[in-house]
């Protein structure tokens, strides 16, 4: 399966353009990439500011399939929207968030209940 992850309110809190606090997603995207699963990062940030989210995943230890693209996918179209399985974005609609104002003045990802869908949905064991 391919996942494409956004990175501001998803892997960390919202602080950009400095690097938010974690959040929790490290293990499970750890998990998700242990499942034999791919992630394409998918987000706004560019230049050195991009570089700064790719090293966060570097420094993780978490792999990444591509930045911002999908490369199997010029295969079959010209579109420039990433295609993936499954979207992970705090903007999704329904993906369930945490609201700390002593953490953060934005809402984020509760990774522990997206680990739970992901559990429901066999995409990691």
């Amino acid at each position: 399966m391919i996942i494409a992850i956004d990175f501001d309110g998803t892997c960390v809190t919202h602080e950009y353009p400095k690097m938010g606090k974690d959040i929790g997603a490290v293990p499970v995207l750890r998990e998700i990439v242990s499942n034999d699963h791919s992630l394409i990062l998918l987000t706004m940030r560019c230049d050195m500011f991009l570089a700064d989210a790719v090293r966060w995943f570097v420094e993780n230890g978490i792999p990444l399939r591509s930045i911002n693209h999908n490369p199997d996918q010029r295969k079959w179209t010209s579109s420039p929207k990433v295609y993936a399985h499954l979207y992970i974005d705090d903007a999704g609609l329904g993906i369930p968030l945490l609201y700390d104002s002593d953490v953060c003045s934005r809402p984020y990802v509760d990774w522990a209940q997206v680990r739970n869908h992901l559990l429901v949905r066999g995409v990691i064991k």
